[in-house]
């Protein structure tokens, strides 16, 4: 059973957060960066701002909803 993360990566370019998750963190952020990903294709390049593990993807999905959520993204916001 692989472990999943939940994670949170700002444009450096513009004034973005995406919030997913992912089981494999280095791989997800490179093709975020290298203009993969649908969404963030247009606000490459990021840096990663949040991480966290979790057990498994049900997890994993919870937390990224919550990170989501408008409470969630006042944390993200406090964090940086």
């Amino acid at each position: 059973m692989a472990d999943y993360f939940v994670y949170a990566i700002k444009s450096l370019s513009k004034n973005y957060i995406y919030v997913g998750l992912t089981n494999n963190l280095e791989r997800r952020i490179q093709e975020h960066n290298s203009g993969r990903g649908k969404s963030t294709k247009s606000h490459a390049p990021f840096r990663l701002i949040y991480s966290e593990k979790v057990g498994l993807r049900v997890e994993a999905r919870e937390r990224e909803k919550y990170l989501k959520s408008g409470i969630g993204k006042e944390f993200l916001k406090k964090i940086l």
